[in-house]
Protein backbone atom coordinates (compact mmCIF):
# COMPACT_ATOMS: atom_id res chain seq x y z
CA UNK A 1 0.00 0.00 0.00
CA UNK A 2 2.96 2.34 0.39
CA UNK A 3 3.48 2.19 -3.38
CA UNK A 4 -0.18 2.97 -4.02
CA UNK A 5 -0.10 5.82 -1.51
CA UNK A 6 3.03 7.24 -3.10
CA UNK A 7 1.50 7.01 -6.59
CA UNK A 8 -1.70 8.79 -5.55
CA UNK A 9 0.01 11.44 -3.45
CA UNK A 10 2.57 12.29 -6.13
CA UNK A 11 -0.03 12.62 -8.88
CA UNK A 12 -2.47 14.62 -6.76
CA UNK A 13 0.20 16.90 -5.28
CA UNK A 14 1.64 17.67 -8.71
CA UNK A 15 -1.81 18.47 -10.10
CA UNK A 16 -2.82 20.58 -7.10
CA UNK A 17 0.47 22.47 -7.24
CA UNK A 18 0.05 23.20 -10.95
CA UNK A 19 -3.52 24.46 -10.49
CA UNK A 20 -2.48 26.60 -7.50
CA UNK A 21 0.37 28.23 -9.40
CA UNK A 22 -1.91 28.90 -12.37
CA UNK A 23 -4.55 30.52 -10.16
CA UNK A 24 -2.03 32.65 -8.27
CA UNK A 25 -0.32 33.80 -11.46
CA UNK A 26 -3.68 34.77 -12.94
CA UNK A 27 -4.80 36.72 -9.88
CA UNK A 28 -1.40 38.38 -9.52
CA UNK A 29 -1.73 39.58 -13.11
CA UNK A 30 -5.23 40.93 -12.39
CA UNK A 31 -4.05 42.77 -9.25
CA UNK A 32 -0.99 44.17 -11.01
CA UNK A 33 -3.00 45.47 -13.96
CA UNK A 34 -5.66 46.88 -11.63
CA UNK A 35 -3.04 48.86 -9.65
CA UNK A 36 -1.12 50.10 -12.69
CA UNK A 37 -3.26 53.24 -12.69
CA UNK A 38 -1.60 54.27 -9.38
CA UNK A 39 1.93 54.02 -10.81
CA UNK A 40 3.58 57.43 -10.82
CA UNK A 41 1.08 58.86 -8.32
CA UNK A 42 2.07 59.90 -4.79
CA UNK A 43 5.59 58.69 -5.44
CA UNK A 44 4.43 55.13 -6.10
CA UNK A 45 6.59 53.50 -8.75
CA UNK A 46 6.18 50.34 -10.80
CA UNK A 47 8.17 48.32 -8.25
CA UNK A 48 5.81 49.31 -5.44
CA UNK A 49 2.82 48.34 -7.55
CA UNK A 50 4.39 44.94 -8.22
CA UNK A 51 5.20 44.53 -4.50
CA UNK A 52 1.63 45.43 -3.50
CA UNK A 53 0.23 42.82 -5.88
CA UNK A 54 2.75 40.27 -4.57
CA UNK A 55 1.65 40.89 -0.97
CA UNK A 56 -1.90 39.92 -1.96
CA UNK A 57 -0.77 36.48 -3.16
CA UNK A 58 -0.95 34.75 0.31
CA UNK A 59 -4.53 35.93 0.73
CA UNK A 60 -5.46 34.61 -2.70
CA UNK A 61 -3.73 31.32 -1.90
CA UNK A 62 -5.81 30.96 1.26
CA UNK A 63 -9.06 31.68 -0.59
CA UNK A 64 -8.34 29.58 -3.67
CA UNK A 65 -6.39 26.60 -2.34
CA UNK A 66 -9.44 24.42 -1.47
CA UNK A 67 -10.71 24.94 -5.03
CA UNK A 68 -7.26 24.07 -6.38
CA UNK A 69 -7.34 20.91 -4.23
CA UNK A 70 -10.70 19.97 -5.75
CA UNK A 71 -9.69 20.62 -9.37
CA UNK A 72 -6.23 19.06 -9.02
CA UNK A 73 -7.56 15.94 -7.30
CA UNK A 74 -10.33 15.51 -9.86
CA UNK A 75 -7.81 15.82 -12.69
CA UNK A 76 -5.41 13.30 -11.14
CA UNK A 77 -8.11 10.75 -10.30
CA UNK A 78 -9.95 11.17 -13.62
CA UNK A 79 -6.69 10.66 -15.51
CA UNK A 80 -6.00 7.48 -13.51
CA UNK A 81 -9.54 6.26 -14.21
CA UNK A 82 -9.29 7.04 -17.93
CA UNK A 83 -6.09 5.03 -18.28
CA UNK A 84 -7.64 2.19 -16.20
CA UNK A 85 -4.88 2.57 -13.58
CA UNK A 86 -7.43 3.23 -10.85
CA UNK A 87 -9.35 0.10 -11.90
CA UNK A 88 -6.14 -1.91 -11.52
CA UNK A 89 -5.58 -0.37 -8.08
CA UNK A 90 -9.13 -1.35 -7.08
CA UNK A 91 -8.67 -4.95 -8.19
CA UNK A 92 -5.34 -5.01 -6.32
CA UNK A 93 -7.04 -4.33 -3.00
CA UNK A 94 -7.67 -0.56 -2.90
CA UNK A 95 -11.16 -0.63 -1.44
CA UNK A 96 -13.43 2.41 -1.14
CA UNK A 97 -12.74 2.83 2.59
CA UNK A 98 -8.99 2.66 2.14
CA UNK A 99 -9.07 5.10 -0.79
CA UNK A 100 -11.15 7.53 1.26
CA UNK A 101 -8.74 7.21 4.21
CA UNK A 102 -5.73 7.92 1.97
CA UNK A 103 -7.31 11.03 0.53
CA UNK A 104 -8.42 12.15 4.00
CA UNK A 105 -4.83 11.93 5.24
CA UNK A 106 -3.60 14.02 2.33
CA UNK A 107 -6.50 16.42 2.81
CA UNK A 108 -5.53 16.88 6.46
CA UNK A 109 -2.06 17.94 5.33
CA UNK A 110 -3.59 20.41 2.88
CA UNK A 111 -5.86 21.72 5.65
CA UNK A 112 -2.85 22.32 7.91
CA UNK A 113 -1.10 24.19 5.09
CA UNK A 114 -4.21 26.31 4.47
CA UNK A 115 -4.48 27.18 8.15
CA UNK A 116 -0.79 28.11 8.39
CA UNK A 117 -0.96 30.41 5.36
CA UNK A 118 -4.32 31.91 6.32
CA UNK A 119 -3.44 32.49 9.97
CA UNK A 120 0.24 33.42 9.78
CA UNK A 121 1.36 34.51 6.32
CA UNK A 122 -1.75 36.16 4.84
CA UNK A 123 -2.57 38.50 7.79
CA UNK A 124 1.06 39.62 8.06
CA UNK A 125 1.37 40.32 4.32
CA UNK A 126 -1.99 42.12 4.28
CA UNK A 127 -0.90 44.30 7.18
CA UNK A 128 2.34 45.20 5.40
CA UNK A 129 0.37 46.02 2.24
CA UNK A 130 -2.01 48.23 4.23
CA UNK A 131 0.92 50.09 5.83
CA UNK A 132 2.56 50.65 2.43
CA UNK A 133 -0.73 51.94 1.02
CA UNK A 134 -1.17 54.26 4.02
CA UNK A 135 2.32 55.69 3.53
CA UNK A 136 1.74 56.22 -0.17
CA UNK A 137 -1.56 58.01 0.44
CA UNK A 138 -0.42 59.84 3.56
CA UNK A 139 -2.98 57.98 5.67
CA UNK A 140 -6.17 55.97 5.39
CA UNK A 141 -9.72 56.80 6.41
CA UNK A 142 -11.76 54.20 8.32
CA UNK A 143 -15.06 54.42 6.47
CA UNK A 144 -17.32 57.45 6.40
CA UNK A 145 -18.16 57.38 10.13
CA UNK A 146 -14.85 56.05 11.42
CA UNK A 147 -14.41 53.13 13.82
CA UNK A 148 -16.19 53.09 17.19
CA UNK A 149 -14.96 51.48 20.40
CA UNK A 150 -16.61 51.32 23.82
CA UNK A 151 -15.29 50.77 27.31
CA UNK A 152 -16.61 50.75 30.88
CA UNK A 153 -14.40 51.41 33.90
CA UNK A 154 -14.90 51.91 37.62
CA UNK A 155 -12.89 54.85 38.98
CA UNK A 156 -12.69 56.50 42.37
CA UNK A 157 -15.29 59.04 41.19
CA UNK A 158 -17.68 56.23 40.21
CA UNK A 159 -18.51 54.22 37.09
CA UNK A 160 -17.48 55.76 33.79
CA UNK A 161 -18.23 54.73 30.21
CA UNK A 162 -16.30 55.82 27.14
CA UNK A 163 -17.16 55.95 23.46
CA UNK A 164 -14.13 56.36 21.20
CA UNK A 165 -14.25 57.26 17.52
CA UNK A 166 -11.17 56.82 15.33
CA UNK A 167 -11.19 58.61 12.00
CA UNK A 168 -8.25 56.95 10.28
CA UNK A 169 -4.56 56.12 10.33
CA UNK A 170 -1.52 58.12 9.32
CA UNK A 171 1.38 57.10 7.14
CA UNK A 172 3.54 56.85 10.28
CA UNK A 173 1.32 54.17 11.82
CA UNK A 174 -0.54 56.46 14.23
CA UNK A 175 -4.31 56.80 14.50
CA UNK A 176 -5.81 60.16 13.59
CA UNK A 177 -8.87 62.28 14.41
CA UNK A 178 -9.59 60.58 17.73
CA UNK A 179 -12.69 61.56 19.71
CA UNK A 180 -13.15 60.26 23.28
CA UNK A 181 -16.53 60.86 24.95
CA UNK A 182 -16.76 60.25 28.70
CA UNK A 183 -20.11 59.61 30.46
CA UNK A 184 -21.07 59.08 34.07
CA UNK A 185 -23.04 56.15 35.48
CA UNK A 186 -26.34 57.79 34.44
CA UNK A 187 -25.19 58.38 30.85
CA UNK A 188 -24.66 62.14 31.22
CA UNK A 189 -21.76 63.53 29.15
CA UNK A 190 -18.83 64.77 31.22
CA UNK A 191 -15.96 65.34 28.85
CA UNK A 192 -14.97 65.18 25.22
CA UNK A 193 -11.34 64.86 24.15
CA UNK A 194 -10.26 65.41 20.55
CA UNK A 195 -6.76 64.41 19.45
CA UNK A 196 -5.33 65.06 16.03
CA UNK A 197 -2.96 62.11 16.40
CA UNK A 198 -2.57 59.30 18.91
CA UNK A 199 -0.57 56.15 19.54
CA UNK A 200 -1.55 53.13 21.65
CA UNK A 201 0.79 50.61 23.29
CA UNK A 202 0.27 46.98 24.28
CA UNK A 203 -0.93 47.81 27.83
CA UNK A 204 -3.59 50.30 26.72
CA UNK A 205 -1.71 53.54 27.28
CA UNK A 206 -2.96 56.16 24.81
CA UNK A 207 -0.65 59.07 24.00
CA UNK A 208 -2.85 61.82 22.57
CA UNK A 209 -1.21 64.65 20.59
CA UNK A 210 -2.61 68.14 19.81
CA UNK A 211 -5.67 67.73 21.99
CA UNK A 212 -8.72 69.85 22.70
CA UNK A 213 -10.60 68.94 25.90
CA UNK A 214 -14.22 70.05 26.37
CA UNK A 215 -15.76 69.65 29.85
CA UNK A 216 -19.49 69.88 30.50
CA UNK A 217 -20.67 71.02 33.90
CA UNK A 218 -21.94 68.35 36.29
CA UNK A 219 -25.37 68.66 37.86
CA UNK A 220 -25.38 71.19 40.68
CA UNK A 221 -21.96 72.66 39.79
CA UNK A 222 -21.24 76.25 40.85
CA UNK A 223 -19.92 77.11 37.38
CA UNK A 224 -22.44 76.06 34.69
CA UNK A 225 -20.24 77.10 31.78
CA UNK A 226 -18.71 74.68 29.30
CA UNK A 227 -14.92 74.72 29.63
CA UNK A 228 -12.55 74.10 26.74
CA UNK A 229 -8.77 73.82 26.88
CA UNK A 230 -6.00 72.86 24.47
CA UNK A 231 -3.10 70.68 25.54
CA UNK A 232 -0.13 69.52 23.45
CA UNK A 233 -0.14 65.99 24.89
CA UNK A 234 -2.28 63.84 27.17
CA UNK A 235 -1.57 60.31 28.38
CA UNK A 236 -4.80 58.37 28.92
CA UNK A 237 -4.79 54.92 30.48
CA UNK A 238 -7.40 52.62 28.99
CA UNK A 239 -8.24 48.94 28.84
CA UNK A 240 -8.22 49.10 25.03
CA UNK A 241 -4.85 47.81 23.88
CA UNK A 242 -3.15 48.25 20.54
CA UNK A 243 -4.46 44.85 19.37
CA UNK A 244 -8.08 45.88 19.95
CA UNK A 245 -7.55 49.22 18.23
CA UNK A 246 -5.86 47.54 15.26
CA UNK A 247 -8.76 45.09 14.98
CA UNK A 248 -11.21 47.99 14.78
CA UNK A 249 -9.17 50.12 12.37
CA UNK A 250 -7.43 47.69 10.02
CA UNK A 251 -9.23 45.50 7.44
CA UNK A 252 -10.56 42.12 8.57
CA UNK A 253 -8.04 40.40 6.29
CA UNK A 254 -5.24 41.49 8.65
CA UNK A 255 -6.75 39.59 11.60
CA UNK A 256 -5.79 36.07 12.65
CA UNK A 257 -8.25 33.57 14.07
CA UNK A 258 -7.17 34.47 17.61
CA UNK A 259 -7.51 38.19 16.88
CA UNK A 260 -11.06 37.68 15.62
CA UNK A 261 -12.00 35.72 18.73
CA UNK A 262 -10.51 38.32 21.07
CA UNK A 263 -12.20 41.20 19.28
CA UNK A 264 -15.59 39.46 19.15
CA UNK A 265 -15.29 38.78 22.90
CA UNK A 266 -14.46 42.44 23.48
CA UNK A 267 -17.53 43.51 21.51
CA UNK A 268 -19.74 41.11 23.45
CA UNK A 269 -18.37 42.35 26.78
CA UNK A 270 -19.14 45.94 25.76
CA UNK A 271 -22.65 44.94 24.60
CA UNK A 272 -21.87 45.76 20.97
CA UNK A 273 -22.93 43.77 17.93
CA UNK A 274 -20.39 40.98 17.54
CA UNK A 275 -22.15 38.55 15.19
CA UNK A 276 -20.29 39.76 12.08
CA UNK A 277 -16.93 39.09 13.69
CA UNK A 278 -18.14 35.83 15.26
CA UNK A 279 -19.24 34.52 11.86
CA UNK A 280 -15.91 35.63 10.43
CA UNK A 281 -14.10 33.82 13.27
CA UNK A 282 -15.92 30.55 12.66
CA UNK A 283 -15.48 30.82 8.91
CA UNK A 284 -11.75 31.33 9.35
CA UNK A 285 -11.50 28.52 11.89
CA UNK A 286 -13.46 26.02 9.76
CA UNK A 287 -12.33 27.05 6.28
CA UNK A 288 -9.16 24.86 6.23
CA UNK A 289 -11.42 21.82 6.72
CA UNK A 290 -12.83 22.63 3.28
CA UNK A 291 -9.74 20.86 1.88
CA UNK A 292 -11.01 17.61 3.41
CA UNK A 293 -14.46 18.25 1.93
CA UNK A 294 -12.96 18.94 -1.50
CA UNK A 295 -10.94 15.71 -1.40
CA UNK A 296 -14.09 13.75 -0.52
CA UNK A 297 -15.97 15.56 -3.30
CA UNK A 298 -13.29 14.64 -5.85
CA UNK A 299 -13.13 10.92 -5.00
CA UNK A 300 -16.39 9.92 -6.79
CA UNK A 301 -14.86 11.10 -10.08
CA UNK A 302 -12.38 8.21 -9.84
CA UNK A 303 -15.26 5.71 -9.95
CA UNK A 304 -16.78 7.17 -13.09
CA UNK A 305 -16.00 5.13 -16.20
CA UNK A 306 -14.21 6.83 -19.08
CA UNK A 307 -17.50 6.70 -21.01
CA UNK A 308 -18.99 9.10 -18.43
CA UNK A 309 -16.97 11.94 -19.92
CA UNK A 310 -13.42 12.92 -20.68
CA UNK A 311 -10.97 14.42 -18.23
CA UNK A 312 -11.70 17.93 -19.48
CA UNK A 313 -15.41 17.61 -18.72
CA UNK A 314 -14.69 16.27 -15.26
CA UNK A 315 -12.29 19.13 -14.56
CA UNK A 316 -14.92 21.57 -15.81
CA UNK A 317 -17.42 19.99 -13.41
CA UNK A 318 -14.89 20.41 -10.61
CA UNK A 319 -14.49 24.09 -11.44
CA UNK A 320 -18.26 24.57 -11.30
CA UNK A 321 -18.46 22.76 -7.97
CA UNK A 322 -15.66 24.92 -6.59
CA UNK A 323 -17.34 28.14 -7.74
CA UNK A 324 -20.69 27.13 -6.25
CA UNK A 325 -18.96 26.24 -2.96
CA UNK A 326 -17.33 29.68 -2.74
CA UNK A 327 -20.61 31.41 -3.60
CA UNK A 328 -22.55 29.37 -1.04
CA UNK A 329 -19.86 29.94 1.59
CA UNK A 330 -20.05 33.71 1.14
CA UNK A 331 -23.83 33.70 0.85
CA UNK A 332 -24.25 31.69 4.06
CA UNK A 333 -22.30 34.32 6.00
CA UNK A 334 -24.51 37.15 4.74
CA UNK A 335 -27.74 35.19 5.27
CA UNK A 336 -26.60 34.21 8.77
CA UNK A 337 -25.96 37.86 9.56
CA UNK A 338 -29.37 38.94 8.23
CA UNK A 339 -31.31 36.07 9.81
CA UNK A 340 -29.35 36.14 13.10
CA UNK A 341 -28.22 32.52 12.80
CA UNK A 342 -25.88 30.94 15.32
CA UNK A 343 -22.41 31.93 14.00
CA UNK A 344 -20.87 28.45 13.87
CA UNK A 345 -23.93 27.07 12.04
CA UNK A 346 -23.73 29.81 9.41
CA UNK A 347 -20.03 29.08 8.92
CA UNK A 348 -20.30 25.27 8.86
CA UNK A 349 -23.43 24.85 6.70
CA UNK A 350 -21.75 25.01 3.22
CA UNK A 351 -19.01 22.50 4.13
CA UNK A 352 -21.55 20.16 5.76
CA UNK A 353 -23.83 20.26 2.69
CA UNK A 354 -20.98 19.53 0.27
CA UNK A 355 -19.63 16.77 2.51
CA UNK A 356 -23.06 15.09 2.53
CA UNK A 357 -23.26 15.51 -1.25
CA UNK A 358 -19.85 13.92 -1.76
CA UNK A 359 -20.58 10.98 0.58
CA UNK A 360 -23.94 10.33 -1.10
CA UNK A 361 -22.37 10.36 -4.57
CA UNK A 362 -19.49 8.18 -3.38
CA UNK A 363 -21.82 5.61 -1.79
CA UNK A 364 -24.05 5.48 -4.89
CA UNK A 365 -21.12 5.00 -7.29
CA UNK A 366 -19.48 2.33 -5.16
CA UNK A 367 -22.76 0.44 -4.80
CA UNK A 368 -24.19 0.70 -8.31
CA UNK A 369 -21.23 1.43 -10.61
Amino acid sequence: MNTVRRLLYQDITASVGFVSVAFLALFYFFDFVDDLGDAGKRGRGLGQVALGALLEVPGHFYDLFPIAVLIGTIYALARLAQSSEFTILRTSGLGPGRALAMLATLGAGYAALTFAVGDLVAPASERVRTELEARARGGLRVGAAGAWLKERRTLSEGERSYSINIGGTSGAGEITDVLIFEFDADGRPLKRTYAKRASVDRVGRWTLQDTIVTRWPVQGAANPDVQESAQPQIVWQSGLSADVVAAAVLPLATMTTLDLWRYSEHLSDQEQTAQRHQIRFWRKALYPLACLVMMALALPFAYLHARAGGVSWKVFGGIMLGITFVLLNNLAGHIGLLRDWTPWIAAATPSALYLLLSMAAFAWLVRYR
